[in-house]
């Protein structure tokens, strides 16, 4: 159970643990040809084509191939027939290719070398297997940023679907997530099939998300690696919108659950002129940015403990580890199964191990029950 609580969760499940599902139902169709999608990071995606077909009951024409070395990896070639699933009896996704079945006619797919939406460059670095558009004016990020920024989990506005996302970014009245904000009834109502009560509702419903806690803006500003578990997390340690702005790689990655590749897209984030811009003119805009404090949170700020990590080892005498946790846990720290280098303090009680001897080698502070308690108290 330690082990479990130090590993955490995703916003959406466990990391400790993995589902066992029933064996996917599968079919087979003929691919009739791949389009590339561009995502809001910039990320172009492969999509397959397909003959209809019915797939555990849900009519499929479209199909992820996720990218260009999985497209290589499984030789999908257009024309080929295939073999589909719906992944986790959700997301269509190409098996394998059926190649007892080519007549020779079958194309290779090559990726563009141009972003078919803007037609700006594209490109791939050595680490990943995503390529790139590298314009972030380009307007299929945009769009997708401002479905993403007004979506569910972020600032949930009520009427900004993608259709009408759509005609904004087309017609250059939203270049930004920050524009939502500017919008005044005039505009809308200029929108093909935007009447005067719709375009008063989404004003009025962009006013009434003017106020949101800093997790769920974090969410919104559509950080790369920033989903809504990260995003709680760093308001959880920092609280407020500019401390988050200005912290470090070292500080940023020195919070629970977070590790380096996620503070380096946070600093990135920040570090970009665009993006500052950006979060000044939505809080020029009105918008207030409030820390949520949840129930755990609920501490004396004056507490020594609020806010340590705390590992226990040995055994001790007054109370059970279990009562020494939830008593942690109560005064704002936490507890963790192994020493590391962002450990505040060990806790050692009779028979220690090798978890005492890593803790004085890193120079952590070593605790008996009685300094402990004195803490607590």
């Amino acid at each position: 159970l330690a082990i479990q609580k130090e590993l955490g969760v995703r916003s959406r499940s466990p990391r400790w643990a993995i589902a066992w599902k029933f064996e996917a139902t599968q079919e087979t169709t003929r691919l009739l040809g791949i389009d590339v999608q561009v995502g809001r990071t910039g990320a172009l995606t492969p999509v397959a084509r397909l003959e209809p077909v019915k797939v555990s009951g849900v009519l499929v024409s479209n199909a992820t191939l996720h990218n260009e070395d999985e497209i290589r990896r499984k030789d999908v070639r257009i024309g080929d027939t295939v073999l589909i699933q719906r992944a986790g009896d959700v997301i269509p996704e190409v098996v394998k290719v059926i190649e007892s079945k080519r007549t020779g006619e079958e194309t290779e797919f090559q990726m563009p070398s141009d972003c078919p939406v803007c037609g700006s460059a594209v490109e791939r670095p050595e680490d990943e297997a995503v390529t790139r558009c590298i314009n972030v004016n380009c307007p299929a990020q945009i769009k997708a940023r401002v479905r993403h920024f007004a979506a569910k989990g972020a600032f949930d506005i009520d009427g900004m679907g993608t259709k009408l996302v759509n005609q904004l970014v087309d017609r250059n009245l939203v270049t930004s997530c920050a524009d939502i904000f500017y919008l005044d009834v005039p505009t809308l109502e200029a929108l093909d099939r935007v009447g005067p009560k719709s375009a008063r509702n989404l004003v009025e419903a962009v006013e009434n998300r003017k106020m949101i806690s800093l997790g769920r803006f974090l969410y919104a500003l559509g950080i790369r690696h920033v989903g809504e578990n990260v995003a709680r997390l760093l308001a959880d340690r920092f609280h407020e919108l500019d401390s988050v702005m200005s912290a470090s790689r070292e500080e940023i990655e020195a919070v629970e659950g977070i590790g380096s590749e996620i503070a380096e897209s946070v600093c990135h984030f920040f570090e970009e002129e665009e993006n500052r811009q950006t979060v000044r003119r939505i809080l020029e805009s009105g918008v207030a940015v409030f820390h949520e404090v949840r129930q755990e949170e609920k501490v004396p700020s004056s507490s020594p403990v609020a806010g340590k990590a705390f590992v226990l080892t040995g055994k001790l005498e007054e109370m059970t580890r279990d009562e020494a946790r939830a008593a942690i846990e109560a005064a704002g720290g936490r507890v963790t199964g192994s020493v590391s280098s962002r450990t505040d303090y060990l806790v050692a009680g009779a028979d220690a191990g090798s978890k005492l001897k890593k803790a004085e080698k890193l120079g952590i502070t070593v605790l008996d029950e009685k300094a402990l308690k004195t803490m607590l108290s």
